[in-house]
C-alpha cells in the first residue's frame, strides 16, 4: 500500500506541473526551465550519498555489490535486447540513420557528467562520515519537485493518443521478459542464491526505494542489500544505455530503465531520445512502478 502511495505522490506533483504551466509567473517557468536540464545531476549526487550511506550498513559488501553488479547487467542488457527484438518485428527500425561520432561523442561526455556527479556525491558523504556527520538528502523529495518540472515541461509538449498506443506497451514487456532471462543467465555464474530468489531480484525494474524494502521485510536483510544495490546499478547502466545508444534504439533504452524511465532517467530520455519518446517512458515507467511492488512482493512470499 505504501509503494502505492508513493506513485500518487508522483504523479500529483507531475499533475500539479501540468495545470499550473502557463499560470505561473513568467520568470518562475524560465527559471524552472534553465533549471530542469541540470536537475538530474542533483539527483544522482542523492543517489550517490544514500549508496555510500547503505554501504557501510551492509556486510560482506563486496560479495553482495558483485552479485547484484551482474544480476544488473544481466538484466538490463535483456531489457534491452527484447524489447528491441519485439520492435525488430513489427518492422521498427532506428530512430536514426547511421552512427553519428557527434552524438557519440556528445554522449560520452554527458555519461562523464553523470559519474562525476556521482563521484561528488560518494565523495561528499564519505567526508562528512569521516568527520563524524551522516549526510542525507532526500531524493525522494527531489524526486517530487523534479517531477512538479516535468510536469511543467510536458505541458508544452505536444500530447495525443500516441499516449494510449497498444505498442507502447511492449516496452515495459520487453523489460518483464528480459529481466526473467537477465535472472536465469545470472543463476549459472550466482549459484549460491536460488534462482526463485533471483527472479524475484529481477522484478523491482530499478524501483530501489521499495524492493530493498520489501525483500529485507519478506526475505531477509541480505537479499534485501542485493536488491537495493541492483536496483541502483539498474539506474546507472540505464545511464549509460540512454546516453550511447537511446539516441538510435530510444524504445529499448527506455525498457532497460524500468521503473526508472518514470522519474530518475526521464531527463535523459529527453536529452537523449527527444519528447516524442517521453510518452513510452511515463507508460512504461508508471506500468513497471505499480507492478513491482506486487510482483517482488508475491514472489518473495513464495
Amino acid at each position: 500500500m505504501q509503494s502505492f502511495w508513493l506513485i500518487f505522490q508522483l504523479l500529483i506533483c507531475l499533475a500539479l506541473g501540468f495545470v499550473l504551466a502557463r499560470r505561473l509567473p513568467k520568470w518562475l517557468e524560465r527559471l524552472a526551465f534553465q533549471i530542469l536540464p541540470y536537475f538530474t545531476y542533483i539527483l544522482l549526487i542523492a543517489i550517490a550519498i544514500e549508496f555510500s550511506t547503505t554501504l557501510h550498513n551492509i556486510a560482506q559488501p563486496w560479495q553482495i555489490l558483485n552479485h547484484a553488479a551482474l544480476l544488473a547487467v544481466m538484466t538490463s542488457i535483456g531489457a534491452f535486447v527484447c524489447c528491441y527484438i519485439l520492435f525488430k518485428l513489427l518492422g521498427y527500425q532506428p530512430s536514426h540513420g547511421k552512427v553519428s561520432m557527434s552524438l557519440v561523442s556528445k554522449s560520452l561526455i554527458n555519461i562523464s557528467y553523470a559519474f562525476i556527479a556521482l563521484a561528488l556525491g560518494y565523495g561528499l558523504a564519505e567526508l562528512s562520515s569521516g568527520f563524524g556527520y551522516t549526510l542525507h538528502i532526500s531524493t525522494w523529495n527531489l524526486l517530487l519537485v523534479f517531477m512538479f518540472l516535468i510536469g511543467l515541461d510536458l505541458a508544452y509538449s505536444p500530447l495525443d493518443r500516441s499516449w494510449l498506443n497498444w505498442q507502447i506497451l511492449l516496452v515495459p514487456l520487453g523489460c518483464i521478459l528480459g529481466s526473467i532471462i537477465g535472472a536465469f543467465v545470472t543463476a549459472y555464474f550466482v549459484p549460491s542464491i536460488q534462482l526463485k530468489d533471483l527472479i524475484m531480484l529481477s522484478q523491482g525494474y530499478g524501483f530501489y526505494s521499495m524492493t530493498g524494502i520489501v525483500v529485507t521485510e519478506l526475505k531477509n536483510a541480505h537479499l534485501g542489500s542485493i536488491a537495493l544495490m541492483n536496483d541502483l546499478f539498474r539506474e546507472i547502466f540505464a545511464i549509460v544505455f540512454m546516453y550511447i545508444i537511446g539516441w538510435r534504439y530510444p524504445r529499448s533504452a527506455i525498457s532497460s530503465a524500468g521503473a526508472t524511465a518514470m522519474d530518475v532517467t526521464l531527463p535523459m530520455v529527453k536529452q537523449a531520445c527527444g519528447n516524442d519518446f517521453i510518452p513510452h517512458a511515463m507508460v512504461s515507467g508508471f506500468i513497471l512502478s505499480v507492478l513491482a511492488p506486487i510482483v517482488v512482493s508475491v514472489l518473495a512470499a513464495l
